[in-house]
């Protein structure tokens, strides 16, 4: 397989954003970050001190960050709002909805702190729901990167990017999968292995889980098509298509496999027909505190588990 994972290499992609966003802020003045009093959790503390006039920390107001950036956007500025993935989700959502969604404003929810990565702050801190919550606004495009060099290419994008954005990242560090003269698309997916047995569509941190799983399966025998699905909306429909050609798709996520990435994959699957589908990803609970690799263990979010589901299908 060409895609490795190295874990001799690794770091939080919440890391790649805050190096990004500095570069971006230094290149494009419009480019502001807003912060909601957290700079050094979620990386930001390089650009509030490099760019102070392209910086607004709102306090412990996500609500009122989500107005600032609103209003920002309206008069030409990018901004990036920038908090924990469980508050730029639920407690933002209101203001999302109608203050940057409807009125279809220029607006980016950067957030750190993404499903289970901030294992030992407990259920409370872990966004298990989020990218489904903003999949479901109109208007909203929903991505998260595998590692440190597809989230800062992800990162430069979504500047580029006309209209509301989340943006998911982790607080521990991952692997490295990537190179940094990898091309990153916002909307197309990145085929990572052709097969015609199975597929493997992941996400986010489940990415190098996928790989593993992939590996393993084609050791046995086992023809495995792998894609890295990280923009879940718009939702990389056509590759969905070929994937289902296989007949039997896997689906991996570090998010409720209520209405997340398996579920809109499912839902094009549901139209064509064609496949049959297996989710891994959080089950209809929430977290605890623990460490990050217990949590994806008691959810079942594991290579064992991915190799298991494929298993079932081909049987």
């Amino acid at each position: 397989m060409k895609y490795q994972v190295n874990y001799d290499d690794k770091l939080p992609t919440r890391n790649a954003f805050g190096d990004e966003i500095v570069e971006l802020g230094k290149e494009r003045p419009e480019v502001y970050v807003v912060d909601c009093d957290i700079a050094k959790s979620c990386q930001t503390t390089a650009f509030s001190k490099a760019l102070p006039d392209q910086h607004v920390n709102v306090g412990i107001a996500e609500q009122n960050g989500a107005g600032v950036a609103a209003g920002l956007a309206t008069t030409g500025k990018i901004p990036f709002v920038v908090t924990y993935a469980v508050f730029g989700s639920l407690r933002m959502a209101e203001q999302i909805r109608q203050s940057i969604c409807y009125p279809n404003l220029n607006v980016k929810i950067a957030c750190s702190h993404g499903g289970l990565t901030p294992g030992n702050d407990g259920g409370s801190h872990q966004a298990i729901e989020d990218m489904g919550t903003m999949r479901g606004l109109p208007g909203m495009t929903v991505v998260m990167p595998a590692d440190y060099h597809s989230t800062r290419k992800l990162v430069r994008e979504a500047a580029d990017w006309e209209g509301p954005m989340f943006l998911r990242f982790t607080r521990d560090a991952v692997p490295a999968i990537y190179g940094e003269d990898e091309v990153f698309e916002i909307g197309k997916a990145k085929v990572l292995g052709e097969g015609d047995d199975v597929a493997i569509i992941a996400n986010g941190d489940t990415v190098r889980l996928a790989i593993e799983a992939a590996e393993r399966l084609e050791a046995e025998g086992v023809s495995v098509r792998l894609v890295d699905m990280h923009t879940i909306k718009p939702l990389d429909r056509e590759e969905v298509l070929r994937c289902i050609e296989t007949g039997r798709i896997v689906t991996t996520e570090d998010h409720t496999i209520m209405h997340g990435l398996g579920a809109a994959v499912s839902q094009v699957v549901a139209e064509v027909g064609g496949a049959r589908v297996r989710q891994i990803g959080i089950q209809d609970q929430f977290g605890q505190s623990a460490t990050y690799e217990e949590l994806l263990e008691m959810n079942g979010i594991t290579v064992d588990g991915i190799v298991a589901a494929a298993k079932e299908l081909l049987a």
